[in-house]
């Protein structure tokens, strides 16, 4: 499938959705596992796919230059952690009786040799690495505002400082991808060249 608007809409909606599920699935003091736990991480697995959709049409807009190429591609390899992360969080709560023992399942994959580093510590970084880079080289085409990259940041350090603040990520990027979502200026026109191209 081909890259549409609605990708800068599903992905931080999708995004947002995990984190207001996370934050529902700890009223208890524990989370996971269970249906909470697993919708939430579904919701980001499949936000994921629209972001990386969103990130194509990005590196489309920007003409495929060398910046907007290496961004999708750190953007890409970040992905890949997330998944390996989220992979091993949706199969621990499938197979554990309780928290007690998921947890101990999520210990045993960290305590892989460089499992840890690769999926939660490096890894997820160059998600929002990429992603900042692709919002940089849109905003020096005019196509984003300049606090664009401003909220992408803020969005991937608010989880650092606490993760129930993931919502607010979400909407910082519904912000700034507002051009995007909503097709003004650039992105509209760059839009219309690639349905001309194709057609």
């Amino acid at each position: 499938m081909n890259p549409s608007r609605g990708d800068f809409v599903y992905a931080p909606v999708l995004f947002g959705a995990y984190g207001v599920i996370r934050i529902l699935d700890g009223l208890d003091g524990t989370r996971g596992p269970g249906f909470a736990w697993t919708a939430g991480h579904l919701c980001f697995l499949v936000g994921l796919f629209y972001f990386l959709r969103g990130f194509v049409a990005m590196r489309e807009t920007a003409g495929r230059d060398g910046w907007s190429t290496a961004g999708l591609w750190t953007a890409c390899v970040g992905a890949v952690a997330f998944v390996g992360q989220f992979g091993a969080d949706l199969v621990t709560g499938f197979l554990a009786a309780d928290h007690e023992a998921m947890s101990e399942m999520t210990s045993r994959f960290q305590d892989v040799p460089g499992f840890s580093l690769a999926f939660y510590s490096v890894g997820p970084i160059l998600f929002f690495m990429g992603q900042l880079i692709l919002a940089g080289r849109l905003v020096a085409l005019r196509t984003l505002r300049w606090w664009a990259p401003v909220l992408v940041l803020a969005c991937s350090l608010l989880p650092t400082v606490d993760k129930d603040l993931i919502p607010l990520g979400a909407v910082l990027l519904l912000v700034a991808y507002a051009p995007l979502y909503l097709g003004r200026g650039n992105y509209a026109a760059s839009e219309a060249r690639t349905a001309r191209t194709r057609a």
